[in-house]
């Protein structure tokens, strides 16, 4: 299973992350467009990094909302969206292309990510967009227990799917995230190792309730915003490389 995680989110004298010690220890880099985090002088040396690690990119766009990291939902039309989706989508294909790089997949940031997952109007419209792009790329997305549905969805934009699963991220009945504001949404290092462990062993995760639900997830994001989080990482990577 690959590892992809959210990097590239430094803007100006604002340090967040630590992009070049996950870089390393990961397949798959969402690398900020811009819109809630990064700039032009940070993905230029995020893609240089990805470059240099082999690591596959992708972009990670989000509402047009840097004061808020991208985590509070906006009202935009449909139109408005593609539109927020290509342009960001477009700087960063630009900018990996002037390094020999070719971008591979989209996968939303935030608030859009969550609401895309709740709701089927804006994930149609982001598939929409996607799938509109001139180069072809993949969606990233959750996997949930309609996982089904959304790749039937994305057959009619003839969209391919990447299905993530969280290691660190409590789980609902239906496969959604546990909302940060609960208790317990966000796993402690024993927990964590377990979820990974259990996901790799059997492809279930166990839910907030105790339900063991099945998720046919592609890849695995993590997070390294920390010397902590790197070495969760590592621990993770060997995990799924002695699977």
């Amino acid at each position: 299973m690959k590892l992809n995680c959210d990097l590239g989110e430094s803007f100006g004298a604002w340090q967040m992350g630590l992009d070049e010690e996950v870089m390393p220890h990961i397949d798959m880099a969402n690398i900020a467009c811009g819109f809630h985090g990064g700039d032009s002088d940070v993905l230029a040396r995020t893609l240089m990094l990805a470059k240099q690690h082999n690591v596959i990119i992708g972009a990670h766009p989000s509402y047009p909302d840097k004061q808020g990291f991208g985590r509070r939902s906006m009202a935009l039309t449909p139109q408005e969206l593609s539109n927020c989706l290509h342009y960001q989508i477009a700087a960063i294909e630009g900018m990996a292309k002037v390094q020999g790089l070719n971008l591979e997949y989209v996968k939303p940031h935030g608030a859009l990510y969550n609401d895309m997952m709740a709701d089927k109007t804006i994930l149609t419209t982001v598939m929409q967009a996607v799938a509109s792009y001139p180069s072809p790329l993949k969606l990233m997305l959750l996997a949930t227990a309609k996982a089904e549905q959304h790749q039937q969805l994305a057959q009619q934009y003839h969209l391919e799917l990447i299905l993530e699963a969280f290691a660190d991220r409590q789980y609902t009945d239906d496969g959604q995230l546990v909302s940060r504001k609960i208790a317990g949404s966000v796993h402690d290092k024993p927990a964590l190792i377990a979820q990974v462990k259990q996901l790799l062993a059997t492809g279930c995760v166990t839910t907030q309730s105790g339900k063991q639900l099945p998720l046919h997830a592609d890849s695995l994001c993590v997070h390294g915003d920390n010397a902590a989080g790197i070495a969760l990482i590592q621990e993770i990577k060997a995990l799924c490389h002695t699977r």
